[in-house]
Parts: C-alpha cells; sequence; structure tokens
C-alpha cells in the first residue's frame, strides 16, 4: 500500500498537529456504543487547492476516484477524492451470487455514525455498475462478445475521502475508525492518515513523464460499424416499431483505438470541452474511467428518489440567438416530443416498482438544458421510497435507463442485442456512490472514455421511433461522442499540463 508521506513527517507530531480533527477520542470511544464506522473529520480553508492538484498530490498505485460537477456553466458545489480503497468489490456475470446484494451486504455491515457538518457523501461504495447488470434482474439471452473485458459490477469502498466544499473554499479529510478493531489504535491511524494528507496537499504537484509529442500522436478511433451499417440497423429498429414489437430502442455504436496519453489527462480535457453536472475519473489499476455524462440515471435522498430523463437532442448554435432558435424547434419537433413523453412514463413506472403507492409525480417536464456540443429535453420524476426498500434496490429496479435502452425496456434489448455486434459493457450503465447512510447519486455512463491496455473505448447512440431518419441518427451518434473524442485530442496535443 503506497505511503502518503514519509513516515517521518508524522513521527514526531503532538496531538495540537490534529487539534481540528473531530470527534475526539472520548467521543468516539462513546459512539462506539452504537456505531461500528466512526468518520473522523478535519475540515480546513483552502482556495488554493483544486480537486485536480489534490487527485495528483494523493493518487497511488491503488484504485482511486475524482468526482465533480458542473452544472449550467457552474461549478458545483462538492467535489469528492478518494484513494486506497479499503476493499475492491469486482462481480462478472456468471460469478455466483447476486451482485446487488453482494454490494448491498458491504454497506450494511457499515453503521456509520451519522455526525454533524459531515458532507453529503462521507464514504461508501464509488464505481461502476455496468448495463449487463440487467441480465441478472430480466430474461434476456447471454450477451455478446466481449473484446474489452470489463467486471460487471467494480466498486471502490472507501477508507479515506477528501471533500471540496466549493461554496465554503474548505476542504475536508475524513478517515475512518473502526470500532470493532482496537478503537485507540483505530483512531490513531485516522489520525495520522488526515495529517499526511495534509502533509501531502501542501506539497507539489506531481508531474508525471510525458511521452514526447511524436509518440503521441492519436489516430483517429475506429468505429465498430459502418455509417451504412448504422443506418441499416436504425432502419431495422424502425420496421420492428411498425410491426409493433417496441415503440423505441436505443442503437450505438463504439469507437475504439490506441491512445498514447495518460488516462487522467483526457479527464482533464474532457472537464474542459464538456463541463456536465456528473465528472468522474475512476483508475480500477487495470482499467480507467472517465467521463462527464449530463444525465442521472437515479439519486436516492432518505427516502425520496428522483430520476430525470434526457430525451431529445440538438447540436449546439454558435450563438445564444441561434441556440434559442434551436430550443424551439427542438420543443416542437414531434418525434422528439413523443420519444420524451415515452421515456417519463418508462421513468415513472420503473419508480413506481419501488415507490410507495401514489407518491410517483413529474416535478419538471420537458425544459430544454444546454451543453458544450449538444442540448437536450429534460425532466424530473420522483416519489418516496417503500418501506423495506433500500437505494440499491431503486437501481436495480431502473437499470439500464430507458433512454439508453427504449420502450418496452426487454423487448427493445433483446433487439439491441440483435443488432450491436459486442457486450455493451459500461455503457449505459451506471457510475456513482451508494454511501454507507444509505443515500445514493448515479448517472448513466455516457459521453465517457473506458481505457483498458492503452486501448480508449467510447460510445454513442440514440433513441429510434417509428418516425425516425437514419441519417439524422447516425449524425446524432456521432455528436454525442464528439466530446470526448476530442478530449482525447486535447490531451494529446497540450504540450504539458501544469
Amino acid at each position: 500500500m503506497t505511503t502518503l508521506g514519509p513516515t517521518a513527517s508524522t513521527a514526531g507530531r503532538t496531538d495540537t498537529a490534529h487539534a481540528g480533527a473531530s470527534p475526539s477520542l472520548a467521543e468516539a470511544r462513546a459512539l462506539a456504543a452504537d456505531y461500528n464506522l466512526i468518520p473522523l473529520r478535519e475540515t480546513f480553508i483552502d482556495d488554493c487547492q483544486t480537486p485536480v492538484s489534490a487527485f495528483l498530490k494523493l493518487r497511488g498505485s491503488e484504485p482511486s476516484f475524482l468526482l465533480e460537477s458542473a452544472d449550467q456553466g457552474r461549478v458545483g458545489r462538492y467535489s469528492f477524492i478518494g484513494f486506497r480503497p479499503r476493499k475492491v468489490l469486482r462481480w462478472s456475470l456468471g460469478d455466483p451470487g447476486d451482485p446487488y446484494e453482494l454490494a448491498a451486504a458491504e454497506l450494511k455491515a457499515v453503521r456509520a455514525a451519522p455526525l454533524p457538518e459531515l458532507p453529503p457523501f462521507a464514504g461508501g461504495a464509488v464505481g461502476l455498475f455496468a448495463y449487463d447488470l440487467v441480465r441478472t434482474v430480466e430474461p434476456l439471452a447471454p450477451p455478446n462478445p466481449d473484446p474489452v473485458g470489463l467486471p460487471d459490477l467494480a466498486l471502490m469502498l472507501t477508507d479515506a475521502l477528501v471533500a471540496f466544499d466549493h461554496l465554503k473554499h474548505t476542504v475536508t479529510v475524513i478517515a475512518n475508525v473502526y470500532a470493532e478493531d482496537d478503537l485507540d489504535a483505530s483512531y490513531g491511524r485516522a489520525r495520522d492518515t488526515i495529517a499526511e494528507v495534509r502533509w501531502r496537499l501542501a506539497g507539489p504537484v506531481p508531474r508525471p513523464p510525458r511521452p514526447p509529442a511524436a509518440d503521441r500522436v492519436v489516430a483517429p478511433l475506429a468505429p465498430n460499424m459502418t455509417r451504412e451499417q448504422f443506418e441499416a440497423n436504425v432502419a431495422r429498429i424502425i420496421a420492428y416499431i411498425r410491426a409493433g414489437d417496441a415503440y423505441q430502442v436505443v442503437p450505438s455504436q463504439r469507437w475504439s483505438g490506441p491512445v498514447p496519453v495518460e488516462a487522467f489527462s483526457i479527464y482533464r480535457g474532457l472537464r474542459a470541452v464538456n463541463p456536465s453536472p456528473y465528472m468522474y475519473f475512476l483508475d480500477f489499476g487495470d482499467f480507467e474511467i472517465a467521463g462527464a455524462s449530463p444525465e442521472p440515471l437515479i439519486t436516492v435522498a432518505g427516502r425520496r428518489v428522483s430520476t430525470r430523463p434526457i430525451a431529445g437532442t440538438r447540436p449546439r448554435g454558435s450563438s445564444a440567438e441561434e441556440d434559442r432558435r434551436i430550443a424551439e424547434e427542438l420543443l416542437a419537433d414531434p418525434k422528439e416530443r413523443a420519444e420524451h413523453v415515452m421515456l417519463v412514463d418508462l421513468g415513472r413506472n420503473d419508480l413506481g416498482r419501488v415507490c410507495a403507492y401514489g407518491t410517483v409525480r413529474v416535478e419538471s417536464f420537458m425544459a430544454v438544458e444546454n451543453y458544450s456540443h449538444v442540448m437536450h429535453i429534460v425532466s424530473s420524476v420522483v416519489g418516496e421510497l417503500r418501506e423495506g426498500v433500500g437505494s440499491l434496490d431503486a437501481l436495480r429496479s431502473v437499470l439500464p435507463a430507458g433512454t439508453l435502452s427504449g420502450a418496452p425496456k426487454v423487448r427493445a434489448m433483446q433487439i439491441i442485442d440483435e443488432l450491436e455486434p459486442v457486450k455493451r459493457g459500461g455503457y449505459g450503465g451506471a457510475i456513482g456512490y451508494a454511501s454507507y447512510t444509505g443515500d445514493l447519486d448515479t448517472c448513466i455512463h455516457i459521453r465517457t472514455v473506458v481505457i483498458k491496455n492503452g486501448i480508449g473505448h467510447v460510445q454513442a447512440g440514440g433513441g429510434t421511433v417509428a418516425d425516425a431518419k437514419p441519417e439524422l441518427e447516425y449524425r446524432e451518434s456521432e455528436a454525442k461522442a464528439q466530446a470526448v473524442l476530442q478530449a482525447i485530442e486535447l490531451a494529446a496535443r497540450q504540450p504539458e499540463w501544469p
């Protein structure tokens, strides 16, 4: 396990070095009567540090993550960095057990003390819930060939966490105290972890070795089907829809190729060209995921659960006036409206499976939101979870989103399996966290690159309904992939990241 700083950096510290840590040892002993995990935290003002610089200082050879957010051009309030997880949970189709139950068991084993002044996420499981987890829920055939080879579930169970509050310009360092161990010794280790993190954050940003420019030339990533094949798939879907098999299906294509740049540099490029409500970098060691997704899948806060269907897309205009004109045309398009209404209804049905009767409602309907390269129609559906239903049960009920599969969902996914040549893997699944306290926040795995063995994989698609035009569906899939492909090129061209 990588050490965050030299042992000597903390060996001679006195208790005054930890004066800001809370709760105290005496308070932790009292909390241990009811809880088996006590988050020890220290909060300090640091308006010079950024999540990117902090991540570069803290990441080591172990799995790590960075979660950020930007909404409508504004930086989200919180960013989270995790490193040195206490455990990494992986599960693939064919492995024993139920993946949701395995993850839920890990979280339920933790009784975290609900201390005041903690950030909204203070620890839990962070990572990937792949599209193909649906095969554990619905009657689908085995998946298509899988050239990438990702696990279907990959979660880091946090031990140390750094949270940025961009409103208050504070940084909170959290290290877990385990009451079932020798509590005093565990408390001491947590204090040392906080001190080590502060020592590392005070140091310089490391500069990893960078290949010479001649070795950073990125050839265009190659699609796994021709334009003619993609448009033929759309035509086939239209025939299925007109025959009554489905109302909507979401076909996709994948671009793959060597990426001779460090994966985190691609993430930095992506957050520059496509700031989004959900931005994430996950390093699992043998693969990395960098994404900037506009679309939440499901959020659980207490008993309240929400999902925000996004369906209906146009490229951004070159001016505010052109954006307004395009948005008006988008909202007036019968095909886009029909597709969106259908997916709002599907979201209501998905939440209805886990929510108390009569609590599911549409909170907002058909608003247009602008992103770096495209604009979307967005609605919000909310409800209250039934008693006995947990956040991972709610995730199971909606994964994958109708906006990435279609309606009715099972038949749409069967058609996708027929037409797409490879297993989807992460694409169309979920990225996010499930906290030790029962909350959950996930987005849809789109606008994302997966990097494994030096090969990058980007996937994009769009919803097809009865009156869709194959050539326009192809253009939409290209437009949705553009931000990620541009970020890869930017990372390669950048002379040197500061």
